[in-house]
């Protein structure tokens, strides 16, 4: 064999959102893309908002000397420092530059805090349903996922059951609210419990166990309320985020992971993550899209634009017989499947051009996942495709 045993495994069970993403493909050649509803992938179809496009052509039209070379690893100091002020308006502490690393994206500030904290071994728990790369990260730096389920009728989090989970090789728990797949958001009362329970099994164990908060969704909430900041409830927390959905940027690949100024040695932990963003290869985040989201930080695709989205095939969905959790924030549903076999189900949509990605894919069996981030119209034509399926499951 060419390749490592073990990423051949990996490929054979690679990703089922990239699986159903390649078969919408097919199914476009053959029936032509405007009669194939693909709801697989979390790929904005909105555009970046207007200023994105001022930001964009000011550079281009005063380019400044060195604008392409290398800078700190850590990120441009303009860059940061928009960060830290924006993160201050909600945090108990302020937040300064130098508790930001600008990272490729949210997966690559995950990969940093991971290979920043863990030791061989080291236990990170994650919460099912869960976003498909979570396992492989812990995996790439050494560490064991450890799922814990969240509570199956809401998606909220079972404290009773992440308390039993947590034991003395626990390093870290991810949480991600809104959640993907869900949608669900996790109250304060929720992230304060949280919180209290991770201090109490900090002083039971004698080590520090961080929550690392992946919020690429955080400004895609349809309730009124202005979000916490995880730095309010947990002290060891680390937030790890991208201008993905937010901007709608998934393709420029900047994020950032921001420290708790609180947080027990945040200075080794900087130092730390510092160090990996360069090692792990990314050296630092792209030079052009950290000057791009400098004075973007207080922007944000139109929401409401995805809540009329969410609102059409929610309301039409259940009509038609399918049970699922209204979310409050993100672009995605996550039905039960009518079928016991959430794979065989997906397979019976393709039928009628409704492209799905199964519940199995997120640690999930028995649901299944829907992408509403396309255009509103293909999801007006696919509400009849929705119809018929239905009429053959239920």
């Amino acid at each position: 064999m060419s390749i490592a045993e073990k990423i051949q495994k990996s490929i054979e069970g690679s990703s089922w959102i990239r699986k159903m993403f390649e078969e919408g493909a097919n199914l476009s050649r053959i029936h032509g893309a405007e009669n194939v509803f693909d709801f697989t992938i979390g790929n904005p179809s909105v555009e970046p908002p207007a200023a994105f496009r001022e930001e964009l052509l000011k550079l281009a039209n005063h380019p400044q000397s060195g604008m392409h070379r290398y800078m700190n690893n850590a990120g441009y100091e303009e860059t940061r420092s928009a960060v830290a002020e924006v993160l201050s308006e909600t945090s108990p502490v302020a937040v300064g530059p130098e508790h930001i690393v600008m990272t490729c994206g949210a997966g690559g500030g995950l990969n940093v805090v991971l290979k920043t904290i863990l030791n061989p071994g080291d236990e990170v728990l994650i919460l099912a349903p869960f976003f498909v790369e979570y396992k492989v990260y812990v995996d790439n730096h050494g560490g064991t996922a450890k799922v814990v389920w969240t509570d199956r009728e809401t998606f909220q989090l079972d404290l009773a059951a992440i308390e039993a989970a947590i034991g003395p090789l626990t390093r870290s728990i991810i949480v991600n609210s809104p959640n993907n797949p869900t949608g669900v958001i996790y109250p304060d009362s929720t992230m304060k419990a949280l919180g209290e329970l991770l201090r109490q099994k900090e002083k039971e164990f004698g080590r520090t166990i961080f929550v690392i908060s992946d919020e690429p969704y955080a400004r895609i909430r349809y309730d009124d309320e202005p979000p916490s900041s995880v730095f309010n409830f947990v002290t060891n927390a680390v937030i790890v985020t991208s201008h993905s959905k937010d901007l709608a940027l998934p393709g420029e690949r900047i994020g950032y992971l921001a420290a708790n100024p609180a947080m027990d040695q945040v200075g080794q932990f900087m130092a730390g993550a510092v160090y990996c963003n360069r090692v792990l290869g990314f050296c630092n985040a792209p030079a052009m899209a950290q000057r791009l989201v400098t004075n973007l930080q207080r922007q944000s695709v139109n929401v409401e634009e995805y809540r009329a989205k969410r609102d059409t095939l929610y309301e039409h969905l259940t009509v038609f017989g399918f049970r699922m959790v209204k979310p409050g924030g993100a672009f995605y549903l996550f039905p039960k499947s009518p079928i016991e076999d959430d794979v065989a189900f997906v397979r019976m949509a393709q039928k009628y051009n409704l492209l799905l990605v199964p519940g199995s894919g997120f640690g999930a069996p028995g649901y299944f996942r829907i992408a509403y981030c396309i255009d509103a119209g293909i999801i007006r034509r696919s509400l009849p495709a929705w119809e018929k399926l239905a009429k053959e499951v239920f």
